[in-house]
């Protein structure tokens, strides 16, 4: 069966969908969970590896569907029924933590950044300047390995923030690789593996500023030393961050081949298929996916491009790594820019900021998805047990590689790179203290295990996003991704343990 089939058959799955029997799979699941509850001990500390079952469904759900958001739902409401007591009202408890996952601080400021991010990559296609960057990066990179190529550089220049990153870089270089022929799934690698891998070896990022606050906070500081400092004894010793980006050229020049996942995805588009797998046009934010007809006006100008780049980086480090100033500043600059250029009507800048915001609803709905399923981990205690299950077996030379291991497949899990640092981090600093490990070097495993975990995971924050602005079933984004995030993961286990053994 080609490749085209093999889609065509996927396709008719969906369209053919049976109500009925996910309805009867989903009441056996949650009447299961229910069952258990009278079986498991009152405290959730107490679960020991049964803590692991909300996880496992989550995955296996994943797989064997292919539907995230479902997947999400169906693992929380059954580990929120695994935390309550018999006969408590799981939806209540759902809904009180969908509702303060949604009055977080943290989610308030990823709907305002990322949907306000998406009305300026709508405002810069409306433009023109999308348009006149294509035209021009076109006539300098005439081959799809010279366009890859420009997007690594472009992502290794836009460092200050994975989000910021990921999303300029993506929706950028898409017309760009399109031209080309190349598979959308290539592209979302290689912004993806650029995108976090560089904020985790650069100082002036918005990973350096949490990061290095978590270390101070936590007891790990050296005289009078700021927090970004503390975060620049770690960089050396973030391996995945350094081989992960150093991959990216390889695998696009072809020293490292396309393989698996990948290797299907050029065959697709060899085989006179689409360019984006089946089911992109749902998540991505590019006009040209959903079918948009784009007034560009005449004489394009590159500067509607590179300004509102430029703005955005500029007043983000301007703010102190504030990417929501940066990006309501640049909005404000944009305005300015379109309304003396004559582009578009007050008016139809709003509006087009609002298609910009709606194309964002699905990448914010599975990024808060991903936030309730993380919550009912924490009160599960999926993130500690995971941990403290793994301290038992460490000594100061295997710390680092264990660190490492345990925490990316619970970053894989969890989805929340950030979120597991907060749980992981204050556990980690005190106990590298007592048995005597290298502290940067166990930092920077945890560090890179946070980065490795949310590259595999398929609906992660940094899959997401990246998906998004590519155009990419980010299913298909994290499948394809997941290979060399391995490669460039086992790499980095080896030299945590040669490490660990060096310097303890």
């Amino acid at each position: 069966m080609s490749l085209n089939e093999q889609s065509e058959v996927i396709a008719r799955e969906i369209e053919s969908f049976n109500g009925r029997r996910s309805l009867l799979a989903a009441a056996i699941i949650i009447a299961a969970a229910f069952v258990l509850n009278f079986f498991l001990p009152e405290d959730p500390a107490k679960f020991g590896v049964l803590c692991t079952i909300p996880a496992l469904l989550m995955i296996l759900y994943i797989f064997i569907t292919k539907r995230i958001i479902e997947a999400l739902t169906i693992g929380a409401v059954v580990g929120f029924i695994m935390v309550g007591a018999p006969g408590d009202n799981v939806a209540l408890t759902f809904s009180d933590s969908l509702l303060n996952t949604m009055m977080a601080e943290d989610i308030a400021w990823l709907i305002i950044v990322c949907g306000l991010m998406g009305g300026i990559i709508a405002l810069i296609e409306r433009s023109g300047g999308a348009y006149a960057f294509g035209v021009w990066a076109s006539k300098r990179a005439k081959t799809e390995k010279m366009a890859l190529i420009w997007a690594w550089i472009l992502g290794c220049v836009i460092f200050i923030d994975d989000y910021l990153n990921s999303m300029t870089v993506g929706s950028c270089m898409a017309p760009l690789t399109d031209k080309h022929k190349t598979p959308r799934e290539m592209l979302a690698y290689v912004c993806d593996s650029t995108a976090a891998p560089l904020c985790v070896l650069v100082p002036i990022t918005t990973w350096a500023v949490f990061c290095g606050r978590i270390l101070v906070k936590n007891g790990w500081q050296d005289g009078d030393a700021t927090a970004v400092q503390m975060f620049i004894k770690t960089i050396p010793y973030n391996f995945y961050g350094w081989i992960a980006a150093i991959i990216v050229p390889l695998v696009v020049i072809g020293v490292v081949p396309k393989i698996f996942g990948m290797k299907k995805a050029y065959q697709r588009v060899a085989d006179g298929g689409p360019l984006a797998p089946p089911g992109s046009d749902k998540i991505s934010i590019l006009a040209s996916d959903h079918g948009d007809e784009m007034n560009i006006p005449e004489n394009p100008k590159m500067f509607n491009f590179f300004i509102p780049i430029i703005c955005l980086v500029g007043f983000t480090i301007l703010f102190d790594t504030d990417m929501e100033m940066g990006v309501l500043c640049t909005l404000a600059v944009m305005f300015i820019m379109y309304m003396v250029q004559n582009i578009m009507s007050a008016a139809e800048f709003w509006d087009v900021i609002i298609k910009g915001i709606q194309n964002m609803i699905l990448p914010l709905m599975l990024m808060v998805m991903a936030f309730v399923f993380a919550d009912m981990n924490e009160q599960i205690g999926f993130t500690r047990w995971c941990i403290e299950s793994a301290t038992n077996i460490m000594t100061p030379a295997t710390a680092p590689m264990i660190i490492f291991l345990v925490l990316a497949c619970t970053e894989f899990i969890t989805g929340t790179n950030w979120g597991m640092y907060i749980i992981a981090l204050p556990i980690i600093i005190p106990l590298a203290m007592n048995i005597g490990v290298c502290m940067p070097l166990v930092v920077g495993a945890c560090i890179s295990a946070g980065v490795f975990g949310s590259h595999i995971c398929f609906y992660s924050d940094a899959t997401v996003l990246t998906s998004a602005a590519c155009g990419c079933d980010n299913f298909r984004h994290a499948f394809t991704q997941m290979p060399y995030g391995i490669i460039a993961a086992i790499i980095s286990f080896i030299m945590y343990a040669v490490m660990g053994f060096v310097m303890a």
